[in-house]
């Protein structure tokens, strides 16, 4: 007789206790892998996300502060921009001629003009808005300037269109 005792594999029974222990072991270690995967993920999301909205506010902010220089420099300049019976209907901002639109009443005075083409990638604007309240004394004159920056502006987008995604800035400069 052989006494040996049979070094083959455990009966059935015994080996399904061992095996579903090291399925359990390796759900368990490849979820706490995943969940760590996606919380890195989310704050390298969060992160870009950030650098670009923060990007896309100083694009804007630089680009109202460039529509209300504009502004400033041709009302307060000797070129008498924005006054009544006004010779000037182009004026040149940031390299480009603009169209100034006005309207003048005995009360009030309002001009706006757009400019395009602005910020690191060309795709921001500024809309700009002049007016002047004649019934005060001295003459009070007030500049609305709002910068837009967004990939959905376009370079050559005249009127300054910001889509749904558009970051703005304002500035208002009362004098």
């Amino acid at each position: 007789k052989n006494n040996k005792k049979n070094k083959g594999l455990a009966p059935y029974g015994a080996e399904s206790s061992r095996s579903g222990f090291v399925i359990l072991f390796a759900v368990m270690l490849s979820s706490i892998v995943l969940a760590l995967a996606l919380g890195v993920s989310n704050i390298a999301l969060k992160e870009i996300n950030f650098s670009t909205s923060a990007k896309d506010a100083n694009d804007a902010f630089f680009a109202a502060d460039t529509g209300a220089e504009c502004a400033l420099y041709y009302d307060r300049s000797d070129n008498n921009a924005f006054i009544e019976d006004s010779p000037i209907s182009v004026l040149n901002c940031a390299g480009s001629n603009i169209n100034l639109i006005g309207a003048i009443s005995p009360e009030n005075a309002f001009w706006s003009f757009h400019i395009s083409g602005l910020g690191s990638t060309g795709r921001s604007c500024a809309r700009v808005n002049v007016s002047k309240d004649y019934t005060t004394t001295p003459t009070t004159t007030t500049i609305i300037s709002k910068g837009y920056s967004s990939d959905d502006l376009n370079s050559d987008d005249t009127f300054c269109t910001p889509g749904p995604k558009a970051v703005e800035r304002e500035l208002e400069v009362t004098y």
